[in-house]
């Protein structure tokens, strides 16, 4: 067994664990009527989008979702939140160092022995969801946990749905489509982000993720027999149906959306199994993206501290 199939097998426990904690973590999670930025890279990012978006739902506040590199500067924040898997990806410690003293920061990390220890305000340890592997799973999903939690927006149905997840066969013929679009709304868009990331990085498959109505909209041209359409959350009416009409496969999502993301996990390393893929040695991938120290281009050319909004900021 990969340690991917290891990892994602145990999320029920580790939700589970990680909504008892949540209230635990009040204080350094934020409160309700903060603005709150969310930032991660990678699968992290796809949780800040899904954690953002439930949080405005949710009517807690503002809350906006970044890559750690594209944060904008100029814009205000009473808390940013940095999820951080190992605690040491660059972009996330240029953000969380520059924010220090001026913007309050809670990073939510698997290890809480590196970096980000030393660089945000506050640090969420989930030790027992860190991962052996590179591509992310029980981490990302147990971070989201902890943040639904939060919210109020997490039962014990979740978990029950994730052990569904884990017990119920793929649909049949899944595994040999060729090509696999996921769809989601609201909060759900993130997921459909990171169910394609997961398959393009344990399976190398062709795979897209749209705003379920955006599908309409273009992207509906390359569905045909022996390609997979799977919505992550309530349909649009009437897409199944046009979707059955194109020849695809079309996947109901009718567990809780994080549920299905597990689903999507486990179709993952199926169909890197079918085509002779070792999961835990994703293409050109590594666990932590480690950058070299850059020179830094607005030197001599104004503060680095106080970048114009218009531009770019330099790591």
């Amino acid at each position: 067994m990969t340690h991917v199939e290891e990892e994602l097998a145990c999320q029920p426990e580790c939700w589970a664990r990680a909504a008892a904690e949540a209230d635990a973590h009040k204080d350094t999670l934020p409160a309700e009527g903060e603005r709150v930025a969310i930032v991660g890279c990678g699968t992290s990012f796809f949780m800040a989008q899904s954690a953002a978006a439930l949080r405005e739902w949710s009517g807690q506040g503002e809350t906006d979702a970044f890559a750690a590199s594209e944060f904008p500067y100029g814009r205000p924040y009473d808390r940013v939140v940095a999820l951080t898997r190992s605690g040491t990806t660059t972009e996330v410690l240029d953000l969380l160092g520059r924010l220090r003293g001026r913007t309050r920061t809670t990073a939510i990390t698997g290890d809480p022995h590196t970096p980000v220890t030393e660089t945000a305000d506050d640090v969420i340890a989930l030790d027992f969801a860190d991962e052996r592997s590179v591509v992310q799973t029980r981490f990302a999903t147990t971070a989201l946990t902890l943040l639904r939690a939060h919210l109020g927006r997490h039962t014990d149905a979740v978990v029950a749905d994730a052990r569904t997840a884990l017990e119920t066969p793929l649909p049949e013929g899944l595994v040999d489509c060729t090509q696999f679009t996921f769809l989601g709304r609201g909060w759900t868009v993130g997921l459909a982000n990171e169910a394609g990331l997961k398959m393009r990085e344990a399976a190398l498959a062709w795979t897209e993720a749209y705003p379920a109505m955006e599908y309409r909209h273009g992207p509906i041209s390359v569905t045909t027999r022996g390609t997979a359409t799977w919505m992550l959350g309530e349909p649009p009416e009437g897409l199944a149906g046009q979707v059955a009409e194109t020849g695809a496969l079309w996947v109901a999502g009718d567990l809780d959306p994080l549920a299905e993301l597990v689903r999507v996990q486990r179709l993952a390393v199926a169909v890197a199994a079918a085509r002779g893929l070792d999961p835990d040695r994703p293409r050109h991938l590594t666990r932590s993206v480690i950058l070299p120290p850059a020179a830094d281009p607005a030197a001599g050319r104004g503060s680095k501290e106080e970048p114009c909004p218009s531009q770019p900021p330099v790591s």
